[in-house]
């Protein structure tokens, strides 16, 4: 949700494996929480992860059974869901319980039917392009030549153009300060 009590705007950041995804995500938090908005971000892992440490209070607290755990301090809090026998939760499930924010940039989950940017990297594990088979994708951030597509092209370097591009297609001003105030 935004400020306003509506939704934020979801963008999707998308590409195979090594195609650099956290690391735009990472970039594109950064500039656009630099121009005044509020950014929360979803990542969706492919593995079983634990952002907990095994003999902490919390994770004896989860290995006891507790379906939810919540870690508090007056830096941040946390809180971690057991899914046990659960299936995975939706995306949608999951932006619903996400703070009232401006946008929400989603990293991986390149099959929802979302607006998302496609990462083309000469490295990643894969080659083929998403756009032809994914009609929400609506721009490529490349470090290497794209001739294949009448979407938008932008370098993987161009963040502010890229930024730019996503808050427009959002719905969002360039710069929630005013056209007239700067941030550094």
């Amino acid at each position: 949700m935004s400020d306003s009590g509506h939704p934020a705007p979801v963008f999707g950041i998308a590409g195979w494996k090594n195609s650099g995804k956290t690391t735009m995500t990472e970039r594109l938090v950064a500039a656009i929480t630099a121009r005044g908005f509020r950014v929360a971000t979803v990542k969706h892992a492919h593995h079983a992860f634990d952002i907990d440490q095994e003999g902490t209070d919390s994770h004896r607290h989860r290995t006891a059974g507790a379906v939810e755990t919540a870690l508090v301090s007056g830096r941040r809090w946390a809180l971690m869901h057991e899914l046990r026998e659960e299936a995975e939760p939706s995306l949608a499930e999951i932006l619903a319980r996400l703070s009232p924010c401006d946008l929400v940039l989603v990293e991986g989950y390149k099959r929802e039917p979302l607006p998302k940017l496609e990462l083309r990297r000469t490295a990643a594990a894969r080659g083929e392009p998403l756009s032809p088979g994914d009609p929400h994708v609506v721009a490529i951030a490349s470090d290497g030549t794209v001739a294949d597509t009448a979407l938008p092209v932008y370098h993987l370097d161009d963040i502010d153009g890229i930024a730019d591009f996503i808050l427009s297609t959002c719905g969002l001003s360039g710069n929630r300060y005013g056209a007239d105030q700067t941030t550094a």
